[in-house]
């Protein structure tokens, strides 16, 4: 008998065997996320979901997070008019198709049902946004994901081939928004030239919250032919991370537009001597460029191998602050159109040079016939040190510590780590 009731107590104490439900409509999915314990499973039917606004709000733990999954990745297909909202904590979303969707004049996937209610600590993977190239878009403007809340994550998803105006990822800002989240693992495929501002591939924040601290990690994502516009990515907050991805024959940059102290750190970017190719744009106070690899760029002025932006005296927001304690340290530049260009702007009232900027311990090889350096407006304290500088130097003096330094810089990478992108079900070209 004292076994038995020991055995009896020991079930009252063990964890609930989690649920899993199937469901083929929006409304059963909203009821069945809604009523969902932590650890159960929500699976979404194969087959064509069409003109469905789906609302996903749920509370799981970060121990038992719901998941909401589609039978078979790749098989849950959202068309039409289609949109997906998610709120609550501890999602996690896996496996869903949205192809072709004509938005209804809406965002497609957003971290939040509205204004109020927020998804914090949830996870999008393994899912695929796409359009194909002969879609007709009916849209003027809208965006494709919208991050909110906190610390949610994009991970192992392939995003690809939007064509009308609109960023394709946007990290929102603000009292109910702190960021925190993380970027990891995409595919970013084809975005064709917009031919106008608008065409980013990912933002993080905007002009009126760029001086607040977003703290977003994006990491090891992968970009080939991400033309929409002269950012690839545009940074418009504090203290963001940018480590580790792919810019492949992409003609745009990853421009620190807005905000401080950001790292930029272990890119490649290879232009594989495709036109308007570019690098790394940098704007405002303490960043740092560190152990990037830059090879056959054909991006000059804006979307130079490393392109450091001349500021406005008294600057509005929306405008170009100065580069103040900036470093660019340890990266190899090769063979690129404009390797590292210092004091650039097109705006006429762009009059203040790059201030106290450290360059140290870098490799640059220029093309036949182009500068290493070039500098169109000179900036004070700046401190050259340790680099390997080959090729000519335009608009300064040889000082000491440009070239003869003994340098450690990033190799070009291997082509195989591209493997590891984007979704379990739909390769990587």
């Amino acid at each position: 008998m004292k076994r038995l009731w020991i055995f009896v107590g020991l079930l009252a104490f063990a964890p609930a065997f989690a649920a899993e439900v199937t469901v083929s409509d929006p409304e059963t999915a909203r009821k069945a996320v809604r009523d969902a314990k932590p650890g159960d499973v929500i699976v979404l039917a194969a087959g064509e979901w069409k003109d469905v606004d789906l609302r996903l709000d749920g509370e799981g733990t970060e121990a038992a997070p719901i998941m909401i999954r589609a039978e078979k990745p790749g098989e849950a297909i959202f068309t039409g008019a289609s949109r997906i909202r998610i709120g609550g904590s501890h999602l996690v979303v896996s496996g869903l198709w949205l192809k072709n969707l004509s938005g209804g004049g809406s965002d497609l996937f957003e971290f939040r049902i509205d204004s109020k209610r927020r998804a914090n600590h949830c996870r999008v993977t393994d899912c695929a946004f796409t359009e194909d190239a002969d879609f007709a878009v009916k849209e003027k403007e809208n965006r494709w994901i919208g991050l909110y809340g906190e610390g949610n994550v994009l991970e192992r998803c392939r995003v690809q081939g939007k064509k009308n105006k609109g960023t394709t990822v946007v990290v929102w800002l603000g009292d109910i928004d702190p960021g925190g989240h993380s970027i990891l693992y995409n595919y970013f495929g084809e975005r064709p030239r917009l031919g106008k501002n608008g065409g980013e591939t990912i933002r993080i924040g905007d002009s009126k919250t760029s001086m607040m601290k977003a703290d977003c990690l994006v990491e090891r994502n992968y970009f080939f032919h991400c033309d929409g516009e002269t950012e690839c990515i545009s940074n418009k907050s504090c203290g963001n991370t940018f480590r580790r991805n792919w810019f492949v024959e992409t003609q745009g940059t990853l421009t620190l537009r807005h905000g401080n102290g950001c790292l930029v750190e272990g890119n490649f970017f290879l232009g594989k001597g495709r036109a308007q190719t570019g690098g790394i744009r940098v704007i405002g106070e303490r960043h740092r460029v560190v152990g990037n690899f830059l090879s056959g760029l054909e991006g000059d002025d804006f979307r130079s191998a490393i392109c450091l932006v001349n500021g406005i005296p008294g600057s509005p927001e929306n405008g170009y602050l100065q580069v103040i304690d900036a470093v660019i340290q340890g990266n190899a530049v090769v063979d690129c159109k404009d390797a590292i260009l210092l004091g650039h702007n097109d705006v006429d009232e762009a009059t203040l040079p790059p201030k106290g900027t450290i360059i140290e311990g870098n490799r640059v090889v220029a093309r036949e016939g182009r500068s290493a350096v070039r500098v169109e407006r000179a900036g004070e304290g700046t401190i050259w040190k340790g680099n390997a500088i080959e090729g000519p130097l335009d608009g300064m003096d040889e000082v000491d510590g440009v070239r003869g330094g003994a340098v450690s810089t990033p190799q070009e990478p291997s082509p195989y780590e591209s493997l590891v992108f984007g979704t379990t079900w739909m390769a990587s070209p």
